[in-house]
């Protein structure tokens, strides 16, 4: 019986925490072990253990009076965690042409941009493909720490990209510039493959993203 409380609250996790993520529950939006009981036909035990994990993980918040809502994204969030992105991610990808292992990422990197292309349909799919580009960009370090640190922002990383790409980031644009930046980095050319990565993603990425809030706020 145990058994089948834990696999029922692992269920009510995962289904909420996408909804979270693909901005289903928007931030901002309030949420009761009721409503969420309705709407995923479940009693209120599992989902109890779900929200205590996602509160734990930061993605539900609880005021004084104790009311549940998704966490909100502020300007502020998104200007950090592309802070932290451009940290880890530029030296990473310029450490990958001085190690002399650009050909072997090329390929690398080429099978998760195939994926975000099979996934163009989809901004949720495209997202979670896109979030494994990032994790293999960073990969070059070999440092668990660092993975660590990475995955521990892949939340608001993904829900950051679902705004992006809802306020103006054309998947189609970037699929096209990913791939050409494989071949970039297939003949070695740091300077040109660096150029579509800081545009597309820390540049579009990031004013689309800021401008989502902005259009909130209004």
């Amino acid at each position: 019986m145990k058994e089948k409380t834990v696999s029922l609250a692992d269920q009510a996790y995962e289904l909420i925490k996408t909804n979270i993520l693909n901005l289903t529950y928007p931030p901002g939006t309030p949420l009761t072990e009721s409503k969420l009981s309705e709407e995923l036909k479940m009693s209120r035990s599992p989902i109890r253990m779900a929200i205590r994990i996602l509160q734990a993980e930061g993605l539900i918040v609880t005021d004084y009076y104790k009311s549940m809502t998704v966490k909100e994204i502020t300007k502020s969030d998104i200007e950090q965690v592309y802070q932290l992105r451009e940290l880890l991610e530029l030296p990473a990808f310029q450490l990958i042409f001085d190690s002399g292992r650009y050909e072997e990422y090329s390929y690398r990197i080429e099978e998760k941009v195939v994926r975000m292309c099979a996934s163009a349909n989809d901004n949720y799919k495209w997202e979670l493909a896109d979030a494994a580009f990032h994790m293999e960009i960073i990969s070059i370090y070999g440092n668990e720490r660092i993975n660590r640190i990475y995955e521990n922002n892949l939340a608001e990383l993904i829900r950051m990209g679902m705004y992006s790409v809802q306020n103006g980031m054309l998947i189609q644009k970037t699929n096209e510039n990913l791939k050409r930046m494989v071949l970039y980095m297939r003949g070695g050319n740091s300077e040109q493959a660096m150029n579509i990565l800081t545009t597309d993603h820390f540049g579009t990425g990031r004013i689309t993203a800021l401008s989502s809030i902005s259009l909130r706020e209004s």
